[in-house]
């Protein structure tokens, strides 16, 4: 949608706080436009069709990765965002980089690095996924990272702390003054966890760790269950769930976006800058759906995530990302040269935040391959 489209709410290129270093604007796209496709052919994209969801890359190849999440959520937020008159561009965009940083081996890969990184400032994807646009792409000529616009940047950076926030410039400044991000933003907030919350229901199911029986219990599944089955009765199981995961990811999307419609009407918010002032997120979904979506994700927490299978590879992906760490911080020279370039001339805690840099955009398989190179000697 083009600018004279847009909601007065929504973010544009005119009223936006731009890019970090100065360019010439492109001449047969958005500026957003031009964000999402220096994403889309960013090396760390390419990374996530390799990096763990919920199961682990060489246990599947059907299950889904952090390529094909962020694709999902990307087309959610931009189905919201056309529905809302907001910037799709803008939404795509987050959509798809809101995962850059984060590690191998999923979130026990995050788990493990922070702990690793626990003396060194930690260690959260969120930051990091920042970090991959402005500092570690390394493919322009003009200036380091991606360069991407300031309201990218302000979605990719979901959470912060304040003292990460007073370091971090422009796109801190929000979580200093307690404002809100665009709406954007919030729209690829919420995407994310439909997306979660919907796909793991089929990998799970998928798997075998979670059966049709238990996921009827759950109101969001079992009411669109119910209609499948009694539309379909002699449709196989694979199917019904198929038909079901389509009709739950549709109810969500249609009350998040009846939902947020209201909100905007009742706000009244006249420009983006409102919605920065609001005082709460404009984008949700209604309390009974919000509370049948939260049961869902409880549901997946305690049969799924915590399935005696799923904490069975969570141990050994741990240890090997230990080991990784371990062995990087004692010898920088066993990373490539340039990491090891880079680390030589930091002191400790530096030297930490390079071998995270290394490990965090390191494939499921190359991390495993690393191991054995390092540790099994």
């Amino acid at each position: 949608m083009t600018g004279a489209g847009l909601a007065p709410y929504a973010a544009t290129e005119s009223r936006s706080a731009g890019r970090r270093f100065e360019e010439p604007p492109p001449a047969y796209r958005s500026e957003f436009q031009r964000d999402r496709d220096r994403i889309i052919h960013s090396t760390a994209f390419r990374r996530l069709m390799y990096k763990t969801q919920v199961f682990v890359n060489h246990e599947g190849d059907l299950y889904r990765t952090r390529l094909t999440h962020s694709l999902e959520v990307a087309q959610i937020g931009r189905s919201v965002a056309s529905a809302l008159r907001l910037n799709e561009a803008l939404t795509e965009a987050i959509c798809l980089a809101h995962d850059l940083g984060h590690t191998p081996f999923g979130h026990a890969g995050q788990d493990t690095l922070n702990a690793c990184m626990r003396d060194y400032g930690g260690f959260e994807h969120n930051l990091q996924s920042l970090r991959v646009v402005d500092v570690l792409e390394s493919r322009y000529a003009d200036f380091p990272g991606l360069n991407l616009m300031f309201e990218t940047r302000e979605g990719i950076l979901k959470h912060c702390s304040r003292k990460n926030a007073e370091r971090l410039g422009d796109v801190g400044e929000r979580f200093l003054k307690r404002a809100q991000p665009g709406l954007e933003a919030q729209i690829a907030d919420v995407s994310d966890a439909v997306a979660y919350n919907n796909h793991d229901v089929d990998d799970g199911y998928r798997a075998g760790l979670i059966s049709i029986e238990q996921l009827g219990e759950q109101p969001l599944f079992g009411n669109e269950y119910a209609v499948v089955r009694e539309r379909y009765p002699d449709l196989e199981d694979r199917r019904v769930i198929y038909e079901t995961i389509r009709r739950m990811i549709g109810t969500v999307v249609t009350d998040l976006i009846d939902t947020t419609r209201s909100k905007l009407e009742a706000a009244g918010p006249g420009s983006i800058d409102e919605v920065r002032k609001a005082g709460r997120p404009l984008v949700s979904m209604s309390a009974q759906v919000h509370e049948q979506h939260l049961a869902l994700k409880r549901f997946l927490n305690e049969h799924l995530y915590r399935h005696e299978k799923k904490l069975e590879m969570t141990r050994r992906v741990q240890d090997i990302l230990k080991a990784l760490f371990a062995a990087y911080h004692a010898d920088v020279d066993t990373m490539p040269s340039e990491f090891a370039r880079a680390a030589r001339s930091l002191d400790d805690a530096g030297r930490a935040r390079v071998v995270a840099d290394y490990i965090a955009g390191m494939t499921d398989r190359y991390a495993m391959a690393e191991h054995e190179r390092l540790c099994n000697r």
